[in-house]
């Protein structure tokens, strides 16, 4: 084998996410996927995978051997198509993932318009609020919230995206409404858990101050819908993205909270291993969210 097929291989190999998957889509059995692995290794001299029975993992040496070899093969793909006079047009699979609530009201109508305009692009959507790591996992790309995590990780901005605080009205007329970020420790706060470092954590800022205030409440999850059902129903105040909430405000089922107090802003990008020749049916998939997004109502 070549070093173009053994790269392609486990290029392969990484985005069907196990041996018994690529021996499907390679037409091959998977004791023989196993033997092409093996001898991979074999020839370069180090372990690229940790397998187990029910996973594959990269070692240091086998992410370092993906992400330059599939920048490597994008430049052969990019000198092919120049040299054949070529223009690429979007075709194959592209494995997406991205949050679950976003991602239903989303992402899947986004990607519904997709399909229609790129009939040969087959897209895998992937809702999960559990982090990915793109590479390991075998995704194309992936629609995240907030700071780009990864250097080695590219993000292309879909939509602005603020977070505000609110509650039902009813709550703020039997509790009163908070003036001061400081208030807001003397009121249930209806929390979604992210992380344990940031569990309940709320910064702040207007202009020059910045207050941080560690909250409480009776209720918290993991989801985000349910976070907002028990804000409408008079539970205590919410910290969510405009997106989320921005319908119930307009209707006014929800206030806003502090409305001169400012939150981070957890912007929504579409991110994707960095190389210097994108795929031709990635890039199709980051226009068309780009332009999709921009068209959207804003409320």
């Amino acid at each position: 084998m070549d070093g173009f097929s053994d790269l392609r291989f486990f290029a392969l190999l990484m985005k069907e996410g196990s041996l018994a998957a690529a021996a499907q889509q390679m037409g091959i059995t998977p004791p023989a996927v196993s033997r092409r692995l093996a001898q991979l290794e074999h020839r370069l001299g180090v372990r690229l995978l940790h397998r187990t029975t029910r996973r594959i993992r990269l070692t240091p040496e086998g992410e370092t051997y993906l992400l330059d070899g599939a920048r490597i093969l994008g430049d052969l793909e990019a000198l092919e198509r120049t040299v054949a006079g070529a223009r690429s047009s979007p075709r194959g699979l592209i494995k997406l993932a991205a949050t679950l609530g976003f991602g239903r009201v989303h992402i899947a109508p986004a990607l519904s318009a997709f399909a229609r305009a790129y009939p040969e692009v087959e897209v895998q959507l992937h809702l999960t609020d559990r982090p990915v790591n793109l590479v390991e996992q075998g995704f194309d790309a992936a629609v995240r919230f907030g700071d780009l995590p990864d250097s080695r990780l590219t993000a292309r901005r879909l939509l602005a995206n603020r977070r505000v605080l609110c509650a039902s009205p009813a709550y703020l007329a039997q509790a009163g409404e908070p003036e001061q970020p400081a208030d807001l420790l003397a009121h249930q706060c209806i929390v979604i858990r992210e992380s344990d470092e940031t569990y309940g954590t709320w910064h702040l800022h207007q202009g020059e101050r910045q207050e941080t205030v560690k909250v409480r409440g009776m209720l918290s999850t993991n989801d985000g819908a349910a976070a907002t059902t028990w804000a409408l129903e008079g539970h205590g105040v919410l910290m969510r993205s405009e997106w989320d909430v921005a319908a119930h405000l307009a209707a006014g089922r929800l206030v806003r909270v502090l409305p001169a107090w400012s939150l981070p802003a957890a912007d929504v990008t579409l991110v994707y291993p960095t190389r210097s020749d994108l795929s031709a049916k990635t890039r199709a998939l980051a226009d068309f969210l780009r332009d999709w997004f921009a068209a959207l109502p804003r409320t």
